[in-house]
């Protein structure tokens, strides 16, 4: 099995959000819980729906990711699209800028 994060769009502004290891939701991907596979995932995907029932959260689900050049990225291109953004306006899109890594 792959590694697998999960993913969900904020209620509060319809954006792409990842739960991170701390129960935190992030706009970053790299900031999210990686579970080895699917058993692993249970337990965050359980709070993730927990969240969704606070309405914090809409549609938590499993994406698959693996690590490429030490980072984390989806493997399947609708997801890749989900985490950096439109594939049409580069000036609009995240283009994997975690700004906690910024100097």
């Amino acid at each position: 099995m792959a590694q697998q994060v999960i993913s969900a769009n904020r209620l509060g502004d319809g954006l792409v959000v990842y739960l991170a290891s701390d129960g935190s939701w992030s706009e970053w991907i790299s900031r999210s819980e990686i579970a080895a596979d699917e058993a692993a995932a249970e337990a965050p995907l359980a709070r993730a729906k927990r969240d969704e029932a606070d309405r914090k959260v809409i549609d938590p689900y499993l994406v698959e990711v693996a690590e490429v050049d030490g980072e984390v990225r989806p493997t399947k291109y609708r997801e890749f699209i989900r985490a950096t953004g439109p594939s049409i306006r580069p000036d609009l899109s995240k283009q994997n800028y975690d700004p906690a890594s910024a100097v």
